[in-house]
């Protein structure tokens, strides 16, 4: 859980285009975090949520083929 902002660390082990994308519990876009071409190497990006209500919210990564997703708990 977290409470207004939460930091995303991640790593890229080959350069290529990468997106983060939050969605909410009903599968809508609410906020693009990442859109851009990433080298290899450590990343963090910092997500404010101060706009949106409390719930369940997925992130979103997507780079050369792969996905991940991440469930995150927004608690106000």
């Amino acid at each position: 859980p977290f409470n207004p902002t939460t930091n995303l660390d991640y790593s890229v082990a080959n350069d290529g285009y990468m997106s983060m994308v939050v969605y909410d519990i009903s599968g809508q876009v609410v906020d693009v975090l990442v859109d851009d071409y990433k080298y290899a190497g450590n990343y963090s990006v910092q997500w404010d949520a101060s706009n949106h209500s409390s719930g369940i919210y997925f992130i979103n990564m997507s780079m050369n083929g792969k996905y991940f997703t991440q469930k995150l708990m927004l608690v106000k």
